[in-house]
């Protein structure tokens, strides 16, 4: 058993040790709570997340080249009728 001075060195150093396990523990809860509620605030606000944004600009996209694709298409028949119209 140790005594004196090196026993209070000992007590401090197992106390410090203690308090820095409360801390770390308590710095997990309080990111754990604050994620909680940016999520539960984020889900009030109706947003959306990025890979969804990115699915339908994606399909956004495809789906206005193939309106041009057509539109070009009716163009092309349009002016074949007329040619043979006129």
């Amino acid at each position: 058993m140790s005594t004196g001075p090196n026993r209070i060195f000992d007590d401090f150093a197992k106390l410090m040790t203690d308090a820095a396990g409360a801390a770390q523990g308590l710095r997990q809860e309080a990111e754990t709570a604050f994620r909680a509620q940016a999520e539960r605030f984020m889900n009030s606000m109706d947003l959306v997340k990025r890979e969804e944004f990115e699915a339908v600009r994606e399909m956004a996209v495809k789906a206005r080249e193939e309106n041009d694709a057509l539109a070009a298409k009716i163009a092309e028949l349009e002016a074949k009728l007329a040619a043979k119209k006129g």
